[in-house]
């Protein structure tokens, strides 16, 4: 797999009838290692070895009702209040991050109001800080560390 701009982590693989697994701290079992997948696991190790976040404030991969469409976010970050902290969206390495990339995450964002959103392909990542009552955006140099609420 490519290497990522990521910290590296501990991760376990499995093959089982020629495909690779990875395993998910979060949702606790393997998952067929897709791109996308490769760089949501480095993203969720990053959240919780150098950032701090819970696991059990992670959730990954959860469908998400949108306008009467049904979307699935990567991940999304709690606070321990139940609001949410952070959505991230993920996409493979190959894939180049640009305006659609966040217009993506501004609609799930719509439904989930999080306080910041993240934008990785593995090798570029974005962060901003959401000011929902002035409605737009800051882009941050990285995201904060996890301080309890």
């Amino acid at each position: 797999m490519q290497n990522l701009n990521f910290p590296k982590f501990e991760y376990r693989f499995k093959s089982t009838e020629n495909k690779v697994s990875i395993f998910d701290v979060i949702r606790k079992k393997f998952i067929i290692l897709q791109p996308e997948e490769w760089v949501r696991q480095h993203c969720v190790h990053y959240l919780i070895n150098d950032k701090n976040y819970p696991k059990s404030l992670i959730n990954v991969e959860k469908e998400l009702n949108l306008n009467g469409l049904k979307k699935r976010y990567d991940i999304v970050v709690f606070n321990t209040d139940g609001s949410i902290h952070l959505v991230v969206e993920c996409k493979a390495h190959n894939v180049a991050i640009n305006q659609s990339t966040f217009d993506q995450i501004a609609r799930y964002n719509l439904a989930l109001n999080a306080s910041y959103l993240m934008v990785t392909n593995g090798l570029n990542h974005y962060y901003c800080e959401m000011d929902t009552r002035a409605k737009h955006y800051k882009f941050l140099r990285s995201l904060p560390n996890y301080t309890k609420s």
